[in-house]
């Protein structure tokens, strides 16, 4: 049977030193070892199939090199698991595994799954949400590093760190597409009233149109829920019983299923989208957008960015490394993570009248 692999046959391969082999697989190259030798690290572990012996490492460094994850519905949503697989890309490439429990929306259940979590002596935690949301921080999470994604901490004197994505820029990005396209009377679906995410995209949108110079109508925003048949009905009070003049021809959607309503609504009255109206979504749902027909343009939420930015802000802090920025009062606290515009099929000029 062949000998297993150590760390000094990769630095012999390499042409390294036996400690930057050790600190390239444990995630502390930068600024200790040059770009190129990390390379020739990794590809050399690679081609020996090399892997650092976690037991051993978690007795030297006091670690166990396991990250808790704490999520109030992400593990059983079609929406935001993506989240934690970002977070999951990063961890796995710095040497460390994560452990993830779901409360199911049961805050009740946030502060014994921390608990659970501390008692396996993981050198971190991280809450995730589905949507954007204020969180009433476990106090478990307080004495370990940890970080806040998808949420903040909603307390008089935040102490977490929090990855969101930029919701405003999202809202004002998405309306300067159709206003680039013609439109100037679009009409916005704004999700919930109750949710942290709708005004801010409602923010955006007005940003965009005061830039553009066109006086927001109040009887264009209204806040339709989120899910189809809010967007239908929606729909159908903006573009049924009136002249084609007097409707909209853009309706932005706070989300994919609000424009999925849309688009019926479109059909039950007869209109071709995008030639008599364009429709924007906002998330870039999984096998919703893309396969709409038309096939929805939209604002894509950097789910799996927040992930791997949280877990970098995390593993920095636990490891020592952080170059977060500081202000007067120490280090922020804040990393906003852009939207980016997908643009498809649903969304085109301005219709002539």
């Amino acid at each position: 049977m062949n000998r297993k692999a150590t760390a000094l046959d990769v630095a012999k391969r390499a042409g390294v030193s036996r400690s930057a082999v050790s600190l390239v697989l444990n995630g502390r190259g930068d600024g200790n070892v040059a770009k190129e030798s990390q390379d020739r690290i990794r590809l050399a572990a690679q081609e020996l199939n090399y892997s650092p012996n976690a037991i051993a490492l978690s007795l030297r460094n006091q670690r166990s090199r396991v990250i808790g994850i704490v999520s109030d519905e992400v593990v059983v949503s079609p929406f935001d698991g993506n989240i934690i697989g970002g977070a999951d890309d990063v961890a796995r490439s710095r040497g460390f595994v994560t452990v993830v429990m779901d409360t199911e929306r049961d805050a009740a259940r946030d502060a014994s799954a921390i608990e659970t979590l501390l008692d396996r002596q993981v050198d971190g935690l991280m809450y995730v949400t589905v949507g954007l949301k204020p969180l009433s921080v476990p106090h478990g999470m307080l004495g370990v590093p940890s970080v806040l994604a998808n949420c903040y901490d909603d307390s008089p004197t935040p102490q977490l760190h929090h990855v969101i994505p930029d919701e405003v820029t999202g809202g004002r990005e998405a309306t300067e597409h159709l206003l680039a396209l013609g439109h100037r009377d679009i009409a916005l679906l704004a999700g919930a009233e109750d949710s942290p995410a709708a005004p801010l995209r409602v923010q955006g949108y007005r940003d965009a149109l005061a830039a553009a110079g066109i006086p927001v109508r109040h009887d264009r925003v209204s806040f339709a829920g989120w899910d189809i048949d809010t967007g239908f009905r929606g729909a159908m009070k903006l573009l049924d019983g009136g002249s084609p003049a007097d409707r909209p021809t853009a309706i932005m959607c706070a989300n994919d299923r609000l424009a999925i309503g849309v688009a019926l609504a479109a059909a039950r009255l007869g209109l071709s989208i995008p030639a008599d109206l364009s429709v924007m979504g906002y998330d870039d749902e999984a096998r919703i957008a893309d396969t709409m027909v038309p096939a929805l343009t939209t604002m894509a939420l950097p789910l799996r960015e927040i992930g791997r930015s949280a877990m970098t802000t995390l593993l920095d802090a636990i490891e020592g490394t952080s170059t977060q920025p500081r202000t007067t009062a120490g280090p922020t606290l804040e990393t906003m993570v852009p939207c980016r515009l997908v643009i498809r099929e649903s969304t085109g000029p301005v219709p002539s009248r």
